[in-house]
């Protein structure tokens, strides 16, 4: 890995090329998105169908596109029992970790008949997108189903590409079935967004899509957006460490590669105040991809977005962080918790050095469906919060109206309302 001082330059130049990354880039595909999208909407399942032949190689149609009870048996037979069981130790995490972050409705009456509230409820139907083929992921099942069902979402939909057989990947399959989702489509990339979004004769329409994907998922979300909600366009992944000299040098390495191996994209950067560390981590990297078997994709990956940042002061590399605001940000350094009182932007936070970020991923139970790309400034990870909404509640007596209307109907003529300000004044004739 490439080792450089930590100035206003180096961060300047290494924000830029990490911005390159960003789905706001991918103009190139968006044509191609735009045609699927227009597609689906007009011909509906007939284009759903004839795309997951062109893409997927698979013969879809409307009587075996959603998933059944015998397949979901099947899968069950095919997934190894301490997988399972492994599965449902992560559900139960997940869950409980979520339940803590339930809102609910809340009213403020008044002695004079005002009430005021909010009345939160959960989105009636929910679409989570989970990728297939290769990249089959049980626990982005987990995590992106879980929260909309402490939520309390009536009704959760669930899109996956097929193999070319017409199945779906067994893990995925078990994954969705222990989660709770309702129904389960075959059916992947921009054309399952599409049916999503707008509804075919087989696929219903949602009210929010959630779930990651490829370069056409993302950009097909970022252009339904308006028909539904979305939780984000995500971005390739990305781990920042930030550590002084009491780091473990293979722990360092080890965590880094875990994000370089998702893709060549992804982003894995140290920033450390200690040149020594600097040196042992990169050596103890080499060491690593000549061992792991994705070793190609990492070494891409570091050689493209992977970066050591050696910053004169532990505050300096905290400032970096934050600029950088990372989707995972480990900290291992001397007083990690004075540290994270210091993290401004991050979507994870693993303080110390057994808080490997894989924890986060699998098992420990805060969603791993995070904001990439600098994101991190202002949005948050996926949470029970992303599938509730919420109504404001006002009733006033009319003792309670009576007290203040002069200043209502103050306010509209100054506005040029004079609706407004009659909608109240005709309640009190009298004066």
């Amino acid at each position: 890995m490439r080792i450089e001082k930590l100035d206003s330059s180096t961060k300047k130049n290494l924000l830029e090329d990490l911005l390159r990354r960003s789905p706001n880039s991918y103009g190139k595909y968006e044509a191609s998105v735009r045609e699927i999208l227009e597609n689906v909407q007009n011909r509906r399942d007939e284009a759903v169908f004839a795309y997951t032949k062109q893409f997927d190689g698979a013969e879809i149609n409307a009587s075996n596109i959603q998933v059944t009870e015998d397949e979901i048996r099947e899968a069950y037979s095919l997934v190894d029992d301490s997988l399972l069981a492994v599965i449902r130790k992560a559900k139960k995490n997940i869950k409980d970790y979520h339940e803590k972050q339930r809102q609910y409705s809340w009213f403020d009456s008044r002695p004079d008949g005002t009430i005021l509230g909010q009345k939160v409820t959960a989105l009636a139907r929910v679409g989570v997108y989970v990728p297939g083929g290769k990249a089959a992921y049980p626990s982005s099942v987990l995590m992106n189903i879980m929260p909309a069902k402490v939520a309390g979402v009536d009704e959760i939909i669930m899109v996956t590409p097929p193999g070319k057989d017409g199945k779906v990947t067994p893990t995925t399959l078990v994954a969705a079935n222990e989660a709770g989702a309702d129904r389960i489509y075959k059916a992947g990339g921009a054309q399952a967004i599409a049916a999503l979004a707008f509804g075919t004769e087989s696929i219903p329409k949602v009210d929010k899509i959630v779930g990651p994907g490829n370069i056409y998922v993302a950009l097909a979300k970022k252009s339904v957006y308006g028909y539904v909600s979305i939780d984000s366009v995500a971005g390739p992944s990305e781990i920042l460490v930030l550590a002084d000299d009491t780091a473990n040098p293979r722990y360092v390495a080890a965590d880094l590669l875990s994000q370089a191996e998702h893709d060549e994209m992804a982003s894995a950067i140290l920033v450390t105040t200690s040149m020594e560390l600097a040196e042992k981590v990169s050596a103890q990297a080499d060491e690593f991809v000549q061992e792991l078997s994705r070793g190609q994709i990492i070494q891409k990956s570091l050689d493209n977005y992977g970066h050591i940042l050696v910053a004169e002061t532990l505050q300096d590399a905290i400032d970096a962080a934050n600029e950088i605001a990372s989707e995972h940000l480990e900290i291992m350094t001397a007083n990690p918790f004075d540290v994270m009182t210091r993290i401004r932007n991050a979507g994870a936070i693993f303080i110390g050095e057994y808080s490997s970020e894989p924890l986060g991923d699998y098992f420990a139970g805060p969603n791993h469906v995070l904001p990439t790309n600098g994101t991190a400034k202002f949005f948050s990870p996926l949470s029970v919060d992303d599938f509730i909404k919420k109504s404001s509640i006002i009733s006033y007596s009319r003792e309670a109206l009576e007290a203040i209307h002069g200043d209502i109907e103050t306010f509209a003529e100054a506005e040029h309302l004079t609706a407004h300000a009659n909608s109240i004044r005709v309640r009190f004739p009298e004066e």
